[in-house]
């Protein structure tokens, strides 16, 4: 029973990022790419109603120096579960590519994410703000991690 309950609520939020990671898709932010933000996310335990959770971050930017960010990310929501190593990619887009300058995407996220992992699993984020909430991050596709967690959660992301 508790397998069948395990994969039946690891298949409902592999089809939700799925889902979710689709319509960003398709609902992309307004504005130009402007780049890619790539994360490191540190192992973590999910406590029901939330996480948080330290990350490394390098931004590759269409014609700009690359940068490092260090960060954390809170989850509020379902939430359970241990997860080992995290990598998330996400693409970054601005209103304009003049409103991109040097560490401008320090800052405040905020968000939606799901993700499913029994072993190996996966995942989808959408977030927005950064300098004057002017970024979006997109996911490049579905985030890939390993562990035993399940989440369905507002997420928030701070970046410096």
């Amino acid at each position: 029973m508790k397998r069948l309950l395990l994969a039946a609520a690891a298949a409902i939020t592999l089809i939700a990022g799925a889902g979710q990671a689709e319509a960003a898709h398709h609902s992309r932010p307004p504005g130009v790419k402007v780049g890619v933000l790539s994360c490191d996310v540190a192992p973590g335990v999910g406590y029901v109603v939330g996480s948080s959770k330290q990350l490394v971050c390098w931004f590759h930017g269409d014609g700009y120096r690359r940068e490092s960010y260090r960060g954390r990310i809170n989850k509020f929501g379902l939430d359970v579960g241990v997860t080992h190593h995290t990598r998330i990619e996400w693409l970054v887009f601005a209103a304009t590519r003049s409103r991109y300058t040097p560490h401008a995407l320090a800052g405040e996220y905020v968000g939606a994410s799901a993700e499913g992992t029994i072993g190996v699993g996966v995942g989808a984020n959408w977030l927005i703000g950064g300098s004057h909430r002017s970024f979006a991050l997109q996911p490049v596709s579905v985030q890939a991690q390993t562990g035993f967690d399940l989440s369905l959660a507002l997420s928030n992301l701070s970046l410096w």
